[in-house]
This record gives structure tokens, sequence and C-alpha cells, in this order.
């Protein structure tokens, strides 16, 4: 009877150390789930702005013809020209024949936005047209029957220039071409032309002066197909004055180119 309650006290000591061990554990909550992944972002496209180049085959033209334009475009979907072309192809040519000088404006449009460039071009007036020049004949101012002393007075006049001037002047002209008339027709003939000044100015200068006076109506005469062959130059500046009075007439008479047959 004792081995037996002894037993019972055994076990059920046994059950109530079991139960107050389970009452004592906690319970443990569950981790929450991880969240999805997030879906990956697309890619985002840039928008590219246009780009247009506008350039002319030449800079200027005569009034009445024409210049090609060309037209360069990337990224755009329409191009206009101003003025007067309006649309034109985004890539290609077109020709013009404006009137007066203008400035060409091409304006790109595309997805990105808008884009210009410009070019100038410049019209020219033609120029008037070449009037024929009048053939002025040469007088005939030599008489062959004369003796060659006067002819040679009569043809070979002297030359007039202004003052502090080496010009051939449109006046005195006519003289040099009948001059180079009498000596295509005396072929024997060799003159030295003189160069003078009158008094003003001083001698070193005169002289140099009248050297330029001297050269320039033998390179005139040479230029009529004398050659220079027959022809020498000399300055005598203002030592061999035709006249001596200090008047606008007299200056006049010295300045001057003139003639001595070389005999």
């Amino acid at each position: 009877m004792s081995f037996t309650l002894s037993s019972k006290f055994t076990a059920l000591f046994l059950l109530l150390l079991a139960f107050g061990s389970f009452s004592c554990k906690h319970k443990v909550a569950a981790a929450p789930a991880a969240p999805p992944p997030a879906a990956a972002a697309l890619p985002t496209r840039a928008v590219v702005p246009p780009t247009v180049t506008l350039r002319a085959d030449r800079p200027a033209v005569t009034r009445g013809q024409s210049a090609t334009l060309t037209i360069a475009t990337q990224n755009a979907t329409s191009v206009t020209i101003e003025p007067g072309l309006g649309t034109v192809p985004v890539n290609g040519s077109r020709q013009v024949t404006p009137t007066a000088t203008v400035t060409y404006v091409a304006t790109a449009t595309g997805p990105g936005g808008s884009a210009g460039d410009s070019v100038r071009l410049t019209v020219n007036e033609p120029p008037p047209p070449t009037a024929t020049p009048t053939r002025t004949a040469v007088p005939n101012v030599t008489r062959s029957d004369l003796p060659m002393d006067q002819q040679i007075q009569q043809a070979m006049q002297t030359i007039l220039f202004d003052y502090d001037k080496a010009d051939i002047r449109s006046d005195q002209m006519i003289k040099l071409q009948a001059a180079a008339a009498f000596l295509k027709q005396n072929s024997n003939l060799r003159f030295t032309v003189e160069g003078h000044c009158d008094e003003r100015g001083s001698e070193e200068y005169n002289l140099a002066l009248g050297d330029r006076r001297a050269n320039a109506v033998k390179q005139y005469l040479v230029g009529q197909g004398i050659a220079e062959s027959r022809l020498s130059s000399v300055s005598y500046g203002e030592e061999r004055p035709v006249c001596s009075e200090q008047t606008e007439s007299c200056y006049q008479r010295n300045r001057r180119g003139s003639f001595t047959r070389i005999r």
C-alpha cells in the first residue's frame, strides 16, 4: 500500500512539473514575409534637338544670275527657308535668283525643339554696257612737199602739262597721235624728248618732275607703236624756260615736253 501511494505521488509530481514547464514557454511570432522585389524601371529615351546647316555655293551674284542653297539637317522633321521659299526638304538644295541682297534664314523643327541657320547672298548690279569708243581721226598736220625741218615743226608739237603733274592731258593726246603718225611715215627720224618745268619748286624737285614728263611723252609714243630705240629722254627742270614772266600764262608755257631731232 505504501509503495502504491509513493508511486502515485511521484507520478503526480512529474505531471505537475511537465505542465509547469510547458506553460512557461513563450509563443514565438512568425517572421514577416519579405516584400517582393520592385519591378526594374524602363530606360527613358533622350530627345535630341535638331541641327540645320544652310550654305550658298557663292557669296555674291550679279542681278539676274542664280545661286544654289544647300540644306543639311539632323533630327528634324520639317524645314522652312525665308524669305520666299517656305517649306523645303530637310536635306537637299534649292536654286534662287534674288533681285537684291538678301539673308536667307532656315528653321528646322523636330521632337527635340527647333534650330536655325542663315546665309547672306549679295546681289551686284551688272556693269553698264561698254560704249564703242569713237575713233578720232588724226589730222594731217604736215605737208610732204615742205622741207623736213618744217614738217618736224608742224608734226612734233610741244606737249603742255598741268602744275606739278606729269600725266598726259586729254587735250594734248591729239598732238601725240599726230606725232606718232609722222614718226611712222618717217622711220629714219630719231628724237630726244625734253622735260621742262616752271620756276616754282626747288631745282632738284623740278629736275625729277621734268624727267617724269619726258618719260610720259616717250612712253605714250612707244604705246602708239614707235620703237623705243628711236626716242631718248632728258630733263632740264627749270633751266630752259621759254618765257620769264611770273604769270600763269608763262608758267603754262614752261611746263612742257618738247622734241629735238637727233642727227
